[in-house]
Formats: structure tokens, C-alpha cells, sequence
């Protein structure tokens, strides 16, 4: 990585909050489902893919255009690491050349880090990371978005949380120390306000559910994974609901974001829904007592 590179990416990640809650649940049909549920249901998918220690999945829908810089990126610092990785590439039924791009990549990133392509037919990001998440065999395993929009750099620091036995490890725009590279545009900012506020009703102490890097020990973020039912951008309230739930240990990272351009998320469009997921989550899980 040129050293132009490196400064243009530099994080700022200050002290990191912990969300270690208390595990406090209603009674009801969904733990009573989930406890009775068979083992196997808890497995990963069949996958040829071998254990390393960390793999990290982007979810990509028409992302031909941005994978080749962040898969350059993200291999290169991965080489550079001292633990064994793999980046896996879902293509989440993209209409342009993101399997030939990520095709013709992997040819050429060699055996050290290797990139392989996933393909998952049902539509949402949610979708997308259950599918790379539940077919690994990784001890560590998450996501981030195509965009880079947090810098790559902040995979060091969620490794010594999740090797110091942290179940989860978040990126955060919003927690003390976290800082926008740009300014968002208004009507983003206000629906955002408004979303972290719904959503902090069901995911207690944190800041930001939404941040698209989010890393977890595979066997937690398993269980957790076979309770979720939502696959839109309300997929990450429930994921971190659940291992809220299950009484795991949340890390958030605050750190410098960019808004890339070319974001597929539309703001009344998807905000709407993505409110109307949330508000639905009831219906699924047990509530969290006062």
C-alpha cells in the first residue's frame, strides 16, 4: 500500500466502547422455538471453503465498478497481517460484470489471501451475509461494504477485541470519538437521528446499529444468525438484537467514515422500509424487559 494510500485511510479510533448487557428475556414462543430447535439447525452450509482465522465477506449488488480498488485494497493490507484470512465476494444477483470482475481478481491475488465469489439469489444485504456467514468455517468471520466507507485499516483493531473474546466488534459513525469525512446531506442526517432512535429501543447501548462493518466469533454470530428473519438494511438491528439476547459482548469502534458516492441505499425508498422492518421485529423475537 503506497504511502499516499495509507494517509488518505488513516482511522482515528480512540477509546473503543464495550456493550456487555445483562441478558434479560420474556418468556414466549420464539425462545421456546429456539431452544428446541434441532442441532443441525445451528450448523454452517456445505462449503469447500477451509478454516482460516479471519474472513471477510462483502455483499455486492451491480459492484463492478468499485470492487477492483477494494479488493486491491483489502488484500493487501490482509497480506500484511500476521493471522491466516480470505475475502469472500456474495454477489447478490448483480445485473453488470460484478462475477467477472471478482473472477478475473481472484486469478491474480494468489494463495495468501485468497478471494473467492459467492453467489446468493434472494435479495438484500441481509441475504448476502447470512449466506457468506452460515457456509464458513473461519474462527472469525463479518462483513463490510463494497464502498470502503470504513477504511480497511479498522480490521486490526477489531482483531485484538475478537482474539481478547469479544463476541462482536462494530464500526461506529456515531459513538464518542467517530467522525464523518464529509458532512451527510440533511435529509440523511434527520432520517438517521430518527432511526438510531427506534433502533436503540430494541439494541440496547449502542450507537450506531447501521455502520457496514460489523465482525463477530463465528459459533455466537451462528446462533444468532439462524433467529434472524429480516434481509433489508433492518437486518442489522436484529442481528445485534439477537446477540444482545443471547448475552454476548458488543465492541464499537468509533471511526472516521466517508459517504461514498454510488450508495444503493435510496433515501425515502429504503428508509421507509427499513423503519417499517424494524418496527415489525416484535413480531419475530421476544422484547427486552424495562
Amino acid at each position: 500500500m503506497s504511502q499516499t494510500d495509507s494517509s488518505e485511510r488513516t482511522i482515528h479510533v480512540p477509546a473503543q466502547r464495550i456493550v456487555n448487557h445483562p441478558l434479560r428475556l420474556h418468556p414466549g414462543p420464539a425462545s421456546a422455538q429456539r431452544a428446541a430447535a434441532p442441532a443441525a439447525v445451528v450448523g454452517t452450509l456445505e462449503t469447500g471453503r477451509s478454516a482460516v482465522e479471519l474472513e471477510v465477506a462483502i455483499p455486492a449488488f451491480n459492484e463492478a465498478r468499485r470492487l477492483p480498488t477494494t479488493l486491491q485494497r483489502t488484500v493487501e493490507f490482509l497480506r500484511q497481517q500476521p493471522w491466516s484470512s480470505r475475502v469472500v465476494v456474495v454477489d447478490n444477483g448483480s445485473c453488470d460484470d460484478t462475477a467477472d470482475v471478482v473472477r478475473a481478481l481472484a486469478d491474480r491475488t494468489g494463495s495468501r489471501v485468497p478471494v473467492e465469489l459467492v453467489g446468493c439469489a434472494r435479495p438484500g444485504k441481509g441475504a448476502a451475509v447470512r449466506r457468506a456467514l452460515l457456509s464458513s468455517r473461519s474462527r472469525f468471520v463479518g462483513f463490510f461494504d463494497a464502498d470502503l466507507a470504513t477504511p480497511v485499516e479498522t480490521l486490526a483493531a477489531a482483531m485484538v477485541h475478537l482474539r481478547g473474546g469479544a463476541s462482536a466488534v462494530i464500526a461506529s459513525r456515531h459513538a464518542p470519538g467517530a467522525q464523518f469525512a464529509q458532512p451527510q446531506p440533511a435529509g440523511r442526517r434527520l432520517g438517521g437521528a430518527a432511526f438510531r432512535l427506534l433502533a436503540r429501543t430494541l439494541v440496547k447501548d449502542v450507537w450506531d446499529t447501521q455502520c457496514g462493518f460489523k465482525f463477530f466469533e463465528r459459533e455466537a454470530v451462528t446462533h444468532a444468525l439462524v433467529s434472524c428473519r429480516t434481509t433489508g438494511f433492518a437486518f442489522d438491528v436484529e442481528l445485534l438484537r439477537q446477540l444482545q439476547w443471547d448475552g454476548h459482548r458488543i465492541v464499537e469502534l468509533p471511526v472516521t467514515w466517508t459517504d461514498a458516492r454510488g450508495s444503493s441505499f435510496r433515501c425515502w425508498h429504503d428508509g421507509i422500509a427499513s423503519f417499517g422492518d424494524v418496527l415489525s421485529l416484535p413480531r419475530f423475537t421476544a422484547g427486552w424487559t424495562s
